[in-house]
């Protein structure tokens, strides 16, 4: 970020992640957006979000800083803007793994207490979070243009968004259906990362996809343990709106919600307008398949191309799913023991066919062992092993147990011998896990 990180911890650098006082120059702004939120149509806004502004980086992109949780803004809408301790250094936790694990991702410059109490259902430590995002252009939005702006705020908004995104479309012919295409490739590339670590955001409204193609907030999301496509975290998702098997048909949904706005960019025939957009949006699913299919190749250590590979991953999906297999030690059992914990039968078969395939291919063993080691972490932000480090930084003030599991999550792919204990699977008391928006 260019910024001195001695400066940010003395007395004036921890006023502004405080939120106690401006940086010079910063003329603060909580950002109005609308959005789909479980489908329904809905006015919101930063309810307790401040951006302090943009900061231009050494090399030369810009970055916005966000102050979350410092209290109330014109879209409050009856809440107090503040934020607990607890969900903010989660948010630090998941966020920072995420971008260890290759996944683009808005990041947590600092967590900061405010030694003031939040109010929920009963007392807990009020926090701010200070997040940097490549911006805060939400698909929610350009819903908000839409529905009360003009016509010109959506050329503006659009104009804007090309401009801080997607400047080698600036001369495109018709560069705002571009900027649908591009940001429908970014997302598509997203959600295939997510689906392919076990990730599972847990509340896809449309307020919470950036047209940047970075994954934002992190309230009720969490990692799949045991593999089922079923899988639901958050505690307000009771009909699986955004369960895991769900993530890329909600894109196309939100995506969809997009192109509605630029629709009127696009060809003063509104019927051809329409056309454009919905081909458009059409095409997300192969761009996710293709980008899907890929990585799953990359974590069986395939090279080539062929046509039963899906077929091929598939079978070993459902046998996860049938023996209640992990999803991540699952491919790290495959990459180091070559095995199973339950070898049945139709493992054993699926697991001839696997090396059968990997023969087909012109890379030796060695090489598909690197491609595995590189393409399967061997830890991510276990769902108890966060709350772990979240019950001794809230309970105790004790941040050793979050600073050690961050130095963990922190090389992923380096499979080194101190990442076998976070790996390990939670007891079965903890299994059934729920997650909260930190409200």
């Amino acid at each position: 970020m260019g910024l001195d990180i001695n400066e940010l911890k003395n007395d004036e650098g921890v006023s502004y992640l405080a939120g106690n006082s401006v940086p010079k120059g910063s003329i603060p702004i909580a950002q109005a957006y609308a959005g789909h939120q479980f489908g329904y149509f809905t006015m919101l806004g930063d309810g307790r979000a401040l951006l302090l502004g943009e900061q231009i980086i050494p090399d030369g992109m810009r970055y916005d800083i966000q102050l979350k949780g410092s209290g109330r803004t014109p879209y409050s809408r009856g809440g107090d803007g503040r934020a607990a301790l607890g969900p903010m250094l989660r948010e630090y936790i998941v966020s920072e793994a995420m971008h260890a694990l290759n996944i683009p991702t808005t990041r947590s410059l600092a967590v900061v207490t405010t030694g003031e109490p939040v109010i929920r259902e009963r007392l807990l430590k009020g926090s701010i979070l200070t997040r940097v995002a490549s911006s805060h252009i939400r698909v929610g939005t350009f819903e908000y243009a839409l529905n009360f702006g003009t016509a010109e705020n959506i050329k503006q908004l659009a104009d804007y968004t090309i401009n801080r995104h997607y400047r080698e479309i600036t001369n495109d012919e018709n560069k705002y259906f571009s900027l649908l295409k591009e940001v429908i490739k970014r997302q598509a590339s997203l959600i295939a990362k997510w689906q392919l670590i076990g990730f599972i955001h847990g509340v896809m409204n449309t307020d919470n996809m950036v047209l940047s193609g970075e994954t934002i907030d992190y309230g009720p999301c969490a990692f799949m343990d045991a593999y089922n496509p079923d899988t639901v975290f958050s505690s307000i998702d009771t009909y699986g709106r955004y369960a895991y098997k769900n993530q890329p048909k909600i894109a196309v949904w939100n995506l969809s919600r997009l192109a509605e706005t630029l629709v009127p960019l696009f060809n003063e025939n509104k019927e051809h307008a329409i056309k454009l957009a919905q081909d458009a949006v059409a095409e997300f699913y192969e761009l996710y398949h293709n980008h899907w299919i890929s990585g799953m190749r990359s974590k069986l250590g395939i090279f080539n191309e062929e046509a039963d590979d899906e077929k091929l991953v598939e079978e070993l999906l459902n046998l996860m799913q049938k023996n209640n297999e992990d999803y991540t030690n699952t491919f790290i059992k495959l990459t180091f023991n070559d095995t199973f914990v339950n070898e049945t039968a139709e493992f054993k078969e699926w697991h001839n066919k696997w090396q059968a395939r990997l023969q087909r291919q012109a890379q030796t063993k060695e090489e598909s062992f690197e491609l595995m080691q590189n393409s399967n972490p061997a830890v991510i932000p276990r769902n108890h092993r966060v709350e772990e480090a979240l019950r001794a930084a809230d309970e105790k003030e004790d941040y050793s147990v979050m600073e050690h599991l961050i130095s963990i999550l922190n090389k992923p792919f380096a499979h080194t011998a101190d990442q076998k204990e976070y790996a390990e699977l939670p007891p079965p008391s903890l299994c059934k896990y729920k997650t909260y928006c930190g409200t």
